[in-house]
């Protein structure tokens, strides 16, 4: 799989939903949609849609909706292959005459006043709902959710992108291939090890190429930064107003480049440098996810009562992925947590500072021969149920990102960063190098999305974290500069994202979306 997933896949959990909010962030943002499609018809490209009640949704997801808000669903069809950009889509090619469904929710306040318009949301992934992202979003400040400033002035839209969750998804790659990606060593250093994380995914790029041929290039992101557009028509706004997470900043930074005069205000948090290939934005990942895990390593030796792997958290980690190589731990279902697993728990446990105790209480744990811990952090990360189901979340991930991508170094290449990286990035480098591997073995076209300035744009505000893993601080300025209108806006905080979680973060982004107020140039907003 290519480079990490960038937002957190956690059972969503109320109480808290976003101590990280969004995207990653917190006690968690969602990571499993429900199987089933929203019911009804999609409206044509271009008409209206039929807007119709469904408390299902948030009763699926939570067991409840928010007190005081309105929940609506509605589809749209946009054209699979947008061509030029006409609404009626390409005449010829992959896709030509044909329709995706994009599904939508829109939640409003019984306590709106002086509407504005709608505050469109995508959590990133790629390959994570829109959707769920929203009904969470609703539940306000004491969950982790949009204060009343907002959601007292806008609807709340969220939609799925296409190939996702409820949006003609795209689905391929089985549980097994899942399961056995997610296992698998993360550093094979053999050569028989390392060729067969190979002929994995091999196999699993021939599944999806058999199954979905040419329309593959299709799930990219320009394609769906148009039917972004589509869902800005659909909600009746002439400029949109947007809320991006992590890969939904790419989402949004294409948009106002292709639709500059449509763009009213953009939050683009955790963002993602579109100007790097997938060589430099692996190693980007590897050095940020160091980084972060260093911050964690501190935290654990001056916190020794409440993190029982002190006070040497890293020997700790290395030591338990080492044991999981050769004598790993069964658990009472009989599975293994392999160093695979170990380590994808170790990665989940680094998208929020709230995760660092869980990290340091699953791997003491899993030292005393209880994986229960392990398991269930590299099962939210993986999007993986308890019955072994997995979500179509990495299916959806790997469309996107190897559509977007169009580097594809080779094999020798990649074991020889393999080797680089484990010298530079010992704990994560060697992962992020191997991952390159899936989209090298992915099948079809590749359609790049543009990497230029948002010419004719009113001023976007770029989120860092100075201590995200997933999208390194480092990529904020230089999705800020691209894009020609960037206001950059640092959080000195921990995990992946930032809004809603500080008052002085939730200030300068409510003023910008709802006022439009630029924050001063170089606002940077301490920890607590």
């Amino acid at each position: 799989m290519t480079r990490f997933s960038d937002r957190i896949r956690r059972r969503p959990t109320l109480a808290g939903f976003v101590a990280a909010l969004v995207l990653t962030a917190g006690c968690t943002l969602p990571a499993f949609a429900p199987r089933a499609e929203s019911e009804g018809e999609a409206a044509a490209p271009g008409a209206a849609p039929t807007w119709r009640a469904c408390p299902e949704v948030p009763d699926e997801l939570v067991g409840r909706g928010a007190a005081g808000m309105r929940y609506d669903c509605a589809r749209i069809a946009v054209p699979r292959n947008w061509g030029t950009g006409a609404a009626t889509g390409a005449t010829a090619g992959p896709g030509a005459g044909e329709t995706f469904e994009i599904a939508l929710i829109r939640i409003r306040s019984n306590k709106q006043h002086d509407r504005i318009g709608s505050l469109v949301v995508n959590p990133g992934g790629p390959g994570a709902s829109g959707v769920d992202t929203a009904v969470y979003l609703s539940f306000g400040p004491g969950f982790g959710g949009l204060p009343a400033d907002v959601t007292d002035r806008f609807d709340i839209v969220g939609f799925d992108p296409r190939g996702v969750a409820r949006s003609s998804p795209v689905k391929c790659i089985p549980d097994a291939d899942l399961d056995a990606s997610f296992g698998y060593d993360p550093d094979p250093e053999s050569q028989a090890s390392f060729d067969g994380f190979v002929a994995l995914n091999r196999r699993v790029g021939q599944r999806c190429g058999g199954k979905y041929g040419d329309q593959l290039p299709l799930y990219g992101t320009e394609q769906a930064a148009r039917d972004m557009d589509a869902v800005r028509a659909a909600v009746g706004d002439d400029k949109l107003t947007y809320l991006g997470y992590s890969y939904g900043t790419l989402l949004g930074a294409t948009y106002a480049q292709l639709y500059p005069q449509r763009v009213r205000a953009l939050v683009l948090d955790g963002a993602v440098d579109p100007q790097q290939k997938l060589v430099a934005g692996s190693e980007s990942q590897a050095k940020g996810f160091e980084r972060a895990f260093d911050n964690f390593s501190r935290w654990c030796a001056a916190n020794a009562g409440r993190c029982p792997i002190a006070p040497d958290a890293r020997a700790a980690v290395t030591t338990a992925i080492d044991k999981a190589r050769v004598s790993p731990v069964r658990g009472r279902d009989g599975r293994e947590a392999t160093a695979g697993w170990v380590f994808y728990a170790v990665i989940s446990s680094l998208y929020t500072e709230q995760g660092w105790q869980e990290l340091a209480r699953a791997v003491d744990a899993l030292q005393g021969g209880d994986p229960t811990g392990v398991f269930k952090l590299a099962d939210a990360y993986a999007g993986r149920e308890d019955d072994g189901h997995y979500s179509n979340l990495f299916d959806a991930n790997m469309a996107v990102n190897c559509a977007d991508e169009t580097e594809k170094p080779t094999r020798e290449q990649i074991r020889s960063l393999q080797s680089q990286w484990r010298q530079k990035y010992p704990l994560f480098g060697p992962a992020l190098a191997v991952g390159m591997l899936g989209c090298v073995e992915w099948p079809g076209g590749r359609d790049p999305y543009p990497t230029g300035k948002a010419a004719g744009a009113p001023p976007i505000l770029v989120v860092g974290t100075t201590g995200d893993p997933a999208t390194p601080y480092e990529q904020t300025a230089a999705l800020a500069s691209m894009l020609g209108v960037g206001r950059v806006l640092t959080w000195e905080g921990e995990g992946h994202t930032a809004y809603p979680q500080t008052s002085c973060v939730t200030a300068a982004v409510d003023a910008y979306l709802v006022s439009l107020t630029v924050p001063r140039e170089g606002l940077r907003c301490p920890a607590r």
